[in-house]
């Protein structure tokens, strides 16, 4: 019988890496993981794939879905809905893959309250003063857009004590293998090895980088 998979919610702050992880970690070991697959209730864009990109749905499909509690978790964001399907989760769990969740924390809380074995990852850049750096980096972002993510970070920083793990991407290649490292201890039921990933060992880390993201978010 194949090993059962755990499920893992990862979340960061914008400009973090996180779906440059996601993609890297799939693409590098994708045979031990299965990246969610959203339901929305919104049309599909060129190019995009029923069932890979996104499991496209009707609002009276995806609100029968809500009432037989088919979803893992849900939210409505510009009159479109968006979840997580319980079977197609539940499906790669049984097959020995562990289930990867991209989304933001509230969601994040939300699946751990269901499901409180589900480990949960947050994703933070070395510095407040480096993430603003790769958002102004992008050069796709007005300086309002940018003020306004860091200010969104900084919310999102009172929640980071929330997660077990915490994930500094400084270096992809090797933020990716440790990110692979953690989730197969855990796997292996070795998570004694993860001890200084966890969010109570970087508490002057977080407490710092909070306060960095303060004073951004005042325009000092």
């Amino acid at each position: 019988m194949a090993k059962k998979g755990i499920l893992v919610v990862v979340s960061g702050f914008s400009g973090a890496g996180k779906g440059t992880i996601m993609k890297n970690l799939m693409s590098r070991y994708g045979e031990s993981y299965g990246l969610s697959v959203s339901a929305t209730t919104r049309a599909p864009r060129p190019g995009e794939v029923d069932g890979k990109d996104y499991f496209f749905v009707s609002k009276e499909q995806f609100e029968t879905m809500i009432s037989e509690e088919k979803l893992i978790e849900y939210a409505k964001y510009v009159d479109n809905y968006y979840g997580t399907p319980r079977d197609f989760v539940e499906k790669q769990l049984e097959a020995g893959k562990s289930v990867i969740l991209e989304i933001e924390i509230q969601g994040a809380l939300k699946v751990k309250n269901k499901f409180p074995d589900t480990r949960l990852l947050f994703v933070t850049a070395p510095s407040a003063e480096e993430l603003k750096n790769r958002l102004v980096g992008r050069g796709t972002e007005t300086q309002d857009v940018i003020e306004a993510r860091l200010s969104r970070a900084y919310e999102e920083s009172l929640g980071i004590e929330n997660y077990d793990y915490l994930v500094i991407n400084d270096d992809l290649e090797r933020c990716v293998d440790h990110v692979h490292s953690i989730l197969e201890n855990e796997c292996s039921q070795r998570s004694e090895e993860n001890s200084g990933d966890r969010v109570s060992a970087n508490i002057d880390f977080i407490k710092n980088m909070r306060n960095e993201l303060l004073s951004f978010s005042k325009g000092e």
